[in-house]
């Protein structure tokens, strides 16, 4: 008995005097940088997302197109407008779901397949509220865009898992 309370003592003065220092989780996570709760307090979307040979392609560009991407480049393709701005997002469930409905669809216009308010996330925000946001919404993938809704990136749920977000 005398050990656990001489250990709750030494635990209870050790978290008294981290407040009063006024020691945050932030400032562990710049100390223990390789730890798992450093990695999840400095891990940014920024660290881990495609930056290059995006899967983009406009509204009017037909599913034919999308169907290549979406094998190509892990089943999510970004749809942009002419300036880089999200339009939506079309992923392999979709193309599913479109399969099940109708056999036409290679030449019909992505617009009208794509999901209009996809889930998003921006290269600033900690890896770990994405991987958050993709378990809650059950995606494995998330637009990264920039202050103008411009795509600058798409980051993966495995390559989140991989880096250690959580």
């Amino acid at each position: 008995a005398s050990t656990t309370v001489a250990l709750a003592l030494g635990d209870a003065l050790a978290v008294t005097l981290l407040e009063v220092k006024g020691f945050r989780r932030e400032d562990f996570a710049a100390l223990h940088p390789g730890g798992a709760l450093g990695r999840k307090l400095l891990l940014r979307v920024a660290d881990v997302m495609l930056m290059h040979d995006l899967p983009t392609l406009t509204p009017d560009r037909p599913m034919r197109e999308c169907v290549v991407l979406l094998a190509e480049k892990r089943g999510t393709v970004a749809v942009v407008d002419r300036n880089g701005a999200l339009a939506g997002v079309v992923t392999s469930g979709d193309l599913t779901r479109l399969m099940e409905r109708t056999d036409t669809f290679l030449d019909m216009p992505v617009g009208n397949v794509m999901t209009k308010t996809p889930k998003t996330t921006t290269a600033e925000e900690l890896a770990g509220a994405a991987v958050s946001l993709m378990e809650r919404h059950g995606i494995m993938a998330l637009p990264v865009l920039d202050g103008g809704r411009k795509v600058v990136g798409i980051v993966h749920l495995h390559d989140l898992m991989k880096a250690g977000a959580v």
